[in-house]
């Protein structure tokens, strides 16, 4: 695994104890919470691995909720995040998985409200650092350390052509790219990870594609 800078080798600043089972989970959990959009009204989450063995003690769950309520890794909030979900009208519910994962440190969320659905599973890689894997059954990889745009499209020919000569005219540079689908000619998903924030009239512009069923825009 490459570093970009020693910080990423010291670890995070952070509401201790762990950087992979408190940092990363707290950033996972704010992850989420970005890309849903707003504060969910019930979040259903599932521990696997080393998280299912050791949350409680390494407060593994106190900062998942705490990034679903938008808080970061440093927030003195997060120990009180239960308590503030409950008064926010959040409603939270833990499970613990026997099954094996890829990584030890890997947790699903389930997201919902009225309108809107998320399930979205992350990884804690290691000194805060995460990757995002799986979102709505498409699997894709997300570091959440860039701005991202994550569209929705029909499984057409010169959709990625489109949407990437669409930023190329708004000069944003693509710094990672990736797309993932379910079936040949159905439904698929772009992640592209990007060197600049989106605005609205680039979501916009991107919307507007031929075939773009949603864009999503995250920004750390």
């Amino acid at each position: 695994m490459k570093y970009r800078s020693a910080f990423d080798i010291i670890g995070p600043i952070m509401i201790g104890p762990s950087s992979s089972h408190t940092a990363g989970a707290a950033r996972i959990g704010r992850i989420a919470r970005k890309l849903f959009g707003r504060q969910p009204k019930k979040a259903e989450i599932s521990l696997y691995g080393s998280f299912a063995k050791t949350y409680k003690g390494h407060a593994t769950d106190v900062a998942i909720v705490g990034g679903l309520l938008d808080f970061d890794t440093f927030d003195e909030r997060i120990p009180q995040s239960f308590t503030l979900a409950k008064d926010l009208g959040m409603e939270v519910q833990f499970k613990i998985e026997e099954s094996v994962t890829d990584h030890p440190n890997t947790v699903k969320i389930h997201l919902h409200d009225e309108k809107k659905e998320l399930e979205l599973v992350g990884v804690s890689i290691g000194g805060g650092m995460v990757e995002i894997t799986e979102l709505n059954s498409f699997k894709f990889r997300l570091s959440g350390e860039s701005p991202a745009i994550l569209v929705v499209h029909n499984d057409q020919f010169g959709v990625i052509s489109a949407v990437s000569t669409e930023l190329a005219k708004q000069q944003i540079n693509i710094s990672h790219m990736e797309v993932s689908r379910k079936k040949k000619g159905q439904m698929a998903m772009m992640v592209i990870e990007v060197d600049e924030k989106i605005d609205e009239f680039v979501l916009k512009k991107l919307e507007a594609l031929p075939n773009i069923t949603e864009v999503i825009v995250m920004v750390e």
